[in-house]
Formats: structure tokens, C-alpha cells, sequence
């Protein structure tokens, strides 16, 4: 078989059948292909849906949410695919990017992993691959640096100057669409479960490419990716378990002095976030205000949760 398309769902019916839907619209002609939807304990009708709408898709039924990376990893080891596809339930694929995606990796043997263009709601481009995460590159990003446009050397991390119309190989990229050889997962390993929900991607990428395989960017064709689909709902704690993610990746690839430091600049950031909020909350008495002031004031409270224990800390 060609390609295993992988789509790990919470609680995004929706969002789910119409990209499902899209899957099917935009199936490769003449190839084979699976897809495998993974449901991590929903309780918004999204089995019922598949059953119902889809019976030609494998469905994996937990009882708990196992996250992102587990629930994935569960889905490769029944996948047939030569590709494997790990896509978002928050996306929607147009036109031939499944089938111009086949054919790049038919013809760059040397890559293990790739993704194509990723668009916002709006059309705009959303930037889905990036630097790895480095103490430097996110002490650049919490300041705001990024934003200075002048200044080329601060985008580089998020790839800010590149309009993502040209070939190029790349650190890492996001898991709403990364497209992998078997060959190399199997070389590699799969996703790592220590991860629950962010980061897995990252770690993934990092050591596709410390294996000697080439992680790529393509511009094969657009998906839109809608964003928050699964963590819509978790609020603050959404931003620890990406903090925790973060933390972790250092402490795995970096030791434990540049995990601490990663701790702390996060911890500084969203306690300073904090204040600030709190202080406008008062001046103007605005909605968002009030609302950030509380979401931050969540995290800042419960950043203990940040550092990562052994296995997955918010299972």
C-alpha cells in the first residue's frame, strides 16, 4: 500500500467528517491508500459519525485519552502504508497534495520526513515549520523579537522571511501534516509517548535527521489547519502541557542545566504575562483583560506541572 493516512481524534466531530471528507475528495488516483482514525475516549458522537459516514475508515477505540503521540503510534503498527501520514483532525487537504506529496517522496529517497504549505482559516500562511526550539530561539520569541522585521537574524527560528514557495530542508515541522517513510520509522523509531500531546513532532523530527535522513519542506499543494481543534478546550492547561513539552525536549537533547533554564524563562514569561494582564484588567476593566489575567494567573499557579516526571505527566 502507498499510504496510511493517520488521524488522531478528541472530541472534533466536525471538524473530523469534513476532513475526512477532504481526504476523500483529494485521495490519490491509482494509489493505494488507508485511513486510520484513532478515537482517544471521545463522548461527542464522533465514533457514532465514522461508523455511520465512513465505513471504509479503520477505527481504533480508546477508553482513555492516550495523546497524541501513543494514539499514533497505536495506528503505525497496523498501518500498511510504504508513507505514513500524520494528519490533524482540524485540517482540511485540497486538491493533489496527498498524491504530489507520494510522488516527492518517490523521488527524494534521501528524505525521511516531510510536510507542504499549511494555511490559516483565512488563507493566510501559517508558519508550520521551524528551528528547533533552542534556549536562544525562545528567549528571542518570549521577548518579541520575532516581530522586528529589520531584523533577519531574529526570525530565523520560526522561518518568518520565507514565504514557504520553495523546496528546503528544515529542522522541524509541524505533526498537523507530516508525511514519513516506513523505512525510516522503522530505522528511527516511532513517536516517543513520553510526549502527550506537544513536542512529539519536534523530538521526532530532531532525530529523523541525527539518523542521517533529511527532514524537507515541499510546496506539493496547501492544507488549510483550523488550530485548536483538540486543546480548543483545555485552557491554561493547554499552555502547561506545551511548556512541559518544551521543558522536556531540552532536558532529553540538551541535560538538565538547559532544561532548568528553559523552565525558568517560561515560568518568567507567563508570570510576567500575569502581572501585566492583572494590571490592565483594572485600568480598563475589558473582557480580554479579565480573561487573560485569569488564563495566565492559571498557568503561573500550576507551573510545577511544567517540569517534566518521568512518563507522561498529564495522562
Amino acid at each position: 500500500m502507498d499510504l496510511s493516512i493517520i488521524v488522531i481524534n478528541w472530541n472534533t466531530c466536525e471538524l473530523l467528517r469534513n476532513c475526512l471528507n477532504s481526504v476523500l475528495d483529494g485521495a490519490p488516483k491509482g494509489g493505494s491508500f488507508e485511513i486510520i482514525v484513532v478515537d482517544n475516549a471521545s463522548t461527542d458522537g464522533s465514533r457514532e459519525m465514522v461508523k455511520r459516514l465512513f465505513p471504509q475508515v479503520t477505527m481504533i477505540l480508546n477508553e482513555t485519552n492516550k495523546g497524541f503521540a501513543a494514539a499514533n503510534n497505536q495506528a503505525m503498527q497496523i498501518a500498511s502504508g510504504s508513507n505514513i501520514l500524520l494528519l490533524n483532525s482540524d485540517t482540511l487537504v485540497h486538491g493533489d497534495v496527498l498524491a504530489n506529496s507520494l510522488a516527492y517522496m518517490d523521488a527524494h529517497w534521501h528524505v525521511g520526513a516531510m510536510g507542504c504549505r499549511v494555511l490559516n482559516e483565512d488563507g493566510s500562511l501559517q508558519h508550520s515549520t521551524s528551528q528547533f526550539p533552542s534556549l536562544l530561539n525562545l528567549m528571542i520569541q518570549t521577548l518579541g523579537l520575532d516581530r522586528l522585521t529589520f531584523m533577519s537574524a531574529f526570525r530565523k527560528y520560526r522561518m518568518l522571511d520565507w514565504d514557504r514557495q520553495s523546496e528546503r530542508y528544515v529542522e522541524t515541522i509541524s505533526g498537523c501534516y507530516l508525511m514519513v517513510r516506513k523505512e525510516c520509522i522503522e530505522a528511527v523509531g516511532a513517536l516517543d509517548e513520553d510526549f502527550f500531546f506537544f513536542g512529539e513532532e519536534t523530538d521526532w523530527c530532531r532525530r529523523i535527521r541525527e539518523a542521517g535522513w533529511r527532514v524537507a519542506f515541499a510546496p506539493v499543494g496547501n492544507i488549510t489547519h483550523f488550530g485548536g481543534g483538540s486543546s480548543g478546550t483545555l485552557n491554561h492547561r493547554r499552555d502547561l502541557m506545551l511548556s512541559e513539552a518544551t521543558v522536556r525536549l531540552h532536558r532529553k537533547h540538551s541535560g538538565l542545566v538547559t532544561a532548568l533554564g528553559v523552565y525558568i524563562l517560561l515560568f518568567v514569561f507567563n508570570s510576567s504575562r500575569f502581572a501585566y494582564w492583572a494590571v490592565v484588567s483594572k485600568s480598563r476593566r475589558a473582557a480580554r483583560a479579565k480573561d487573560r489575567t485569569v488564563h495566565f494567573k492559571g498557568v503561573s499557579l500550576r507551573f510545577l506541572k511544567a517540569w517534566p516526571k518521568t512518563g507522561r505527566a498529564f495522562q
